[in-house]
């Protein structure tokens, strides 16, 4: 295994690739990723095979949206100096692993999983019924384990899925790891806080709903999306009183604004002191602050995409050989190994 930094615990996470980010992405697990460079060895993937668990009838643009998920994580500040960023599909051991870790993992483990019913039930206008869908937290558990990852950053609803990889760690030592302590560590949930971030019709924000707000949009197309955000329902009328805590801007204004701004948004909106234009523009102001140095950055790989793809390769190769690493210790645990070695001579043998 290639020499890892025993002062950094191994950071492992990854984003399907589904386009260009939104806000809710960036404030989910993006800014976090960010924060974590200096203290972890973070490994950052495109996870591309995981959309196709979905989005697998039509891929025509999933190496386009890719670039467009490397555009954003680049911009956000993710720095190829100081973490790994690869595609998923370009390192193949992720796909052998995830075939071997099938053969061991039980069905039952598989159809408990929370987010495969929920998601079953909530996207009735594709056919989830495939082998693939149900079977991608052996992927995602493949994903982890071939790095030998020690934690997980992740929100409270995804802990399941690392609990689920620790499972198959656990089966796949007890089977293959003879008199060795382990193959794979079990690698832990890094809890991250994840603030409520509405959309600006109110509900999460997703872009099944049309109600984001893109790290790329200019900032005209985020000042007329905040323009028409719904807000406190209570507040009919400019001299209404409002109650910033149960209003979307209000969640916008916690994430984004400084002191200064949300003590006044707050007394404002409790006094109707401010109206809503007027509480929106701040926020908008705070939003723009924000996304203008990122959208900076980004214009510099989109000028010169090779930069980007360079990244990609870069990372790739680092991967690449602690991947290699890894599935040459998976393969000789379970007899599986490429060189020749000679069967026993049984010859004469009673």
């Amino acid at each position: 295994m290639p020499n890892r930094d025993p002062k950094k615990p191994r950071v492992l996470s990854g984003m399907r690739s589904t386009g260009k980010l939104h806000l809710g992405n960036f404030v989910g697990a993006l800014d976090n990723w960010v924060k974590l460079q200096d203290s972890y060895e973070c490994f950052f993937f495109v996870a591309d095979w995981h959309a196709l668990t979905t989005d697998y009838a039509d891929t025509s643009s999933i190496k386009q949206n890719s670039m467009e998920v490397l555009l954003d994580w680049l911009a956000a500040g993710l720095d190829p100096e100081r973490c790994t960023m690869f595609i998923q599909s370009h390192l193949p051991q992720h796909a052998e692993l995830h075939l071997l870790l099938s053969m061991i993992t039980p069905l039952g483990w598989l159809e408990r999983v929370p987010t495969y019913k929920e998601q079953r039930e909530n996207i009735k206008e594709k056919d989830l019924g495939t082998y693939g869908f149900l079977g991608y937290p052996v992927l995602q558990s493949a994903d982890i384990l071939i790095y030998k990852a020690d934690y997980v950053p992740v929100g409270e609803d995804q802990v399941p899925h690392v609990e689920l990889t620790r499972e198959i760690a656990r089966r796949f030592n007890m089977f293959y790891a003879g008199k060795r302590h382990y193959v794979f560590p079990e690698p832990q949930p890094l809890l991250t806080p994840t603030p409520k971030l509405p959309g600006t019709d109110g509900r999460k924000m997703s872009k099944s709903y049309g109600n984001t707000l893109m790290l790329t949009d200019p900032e005209p197309v985020i000042r007329e999306k905040l323009r028409t955000m719904v807000t406190d329902p209570a507040r009919v009328r400019r001299t209404d009183r409002g109650n910033p805590d149960v209003c979307p801007v209000g969640d916008l204004h916690k994430i984004f604004s400084d002191p200064a701004t949300l003590a006044k948004v707050d007394a404002g909106c409790r006094t109707a002191g401010i109206g809503c234009i007027e509480c929106k523009s701040w926020a908008a102001n705070a939003l723009v602050s924000v996304l203008n140095p990122m959208q900076e950055r980004r214009r510099k790989y989109e000028e010169n995409p090779k930069l980007a793809w360079d990244v990609i390769e870069a990372g790739g190769a680092k991967a690449r050989k602690i991947c290699d690493a890894t599935m040459s210790e998976v393969r000789q645990a379970m007899g599986l190994t490429r060189n020749y070695e000679p069967l026993p001579n049984t010859v004469g043998a009673e």
